[in-house]
């Protein structure tokens, strides 16, 4: 078992190389805009799961899927190119859900602040039901001490 920081270090280095190489280009046409948002390597350094998002459509999220699952053996020597491993990790490439988790906390986010609103508007004109402040304090003690 690698030490964990060793681990970390490699997964940047991997995202920087993966990154730099997707930046130049490759031939295939179906590649569309792809980011890479982490790398995660095992802690025995066998193996990376890139995460990726590709801006578009989803038949140009497709594509680009197949594209990087075509171009893995390449983008794997390149990485053992770039790193200084004994082994060069195999490489998955996983398509990241942050876009669609975003939009799902954005919609929840809205909904908070309209029950917020709605809360907001049925407490306007609300009442106390008994005292103001129905607690106990310990100057009401002494009042009560010299009655």
């Amino acid at each position: 078992m690698a030490d964990p920081q060793r681990a970390r270090k490699m997964a940047d280095r991997i995202k920087e190389v993966v990154a730099r190489r997707l930046d130049k280009g490759l031939r295939d046409p179906r590649l569309g805009f792809v980011t890479i948002t982490d790398v995660r390597v095992t802690g025995d350094l066998q193996h990376a799961s890139v995460f990726y998002t590709v801006y578009g459509t989803d038949e140009e999220r497709e594509g680009s899927a197949a594209a990087l699952k075509a171009a893995t053996g390449m983008l794997r020597s390149e990485v053992g190119k770039n790193i200084t491993a004994r082994l060069t990790p195999s490489l998955e490439f996983i398509a990241d859900a942050l876009p669609e988790t975003s939009a799902h906390m954005e919609d929840l986010l809205a909904q908070a602040q309209a029950r917020d609103a709605q809360v907001r508007a049925a407490s306007a004109g609300a009442q106390y039901a008994g005292d103001a402040d129905p607690y106990k304090h310990d100057d009401d003690d002494e009042d009560t001490d010299r009655a």
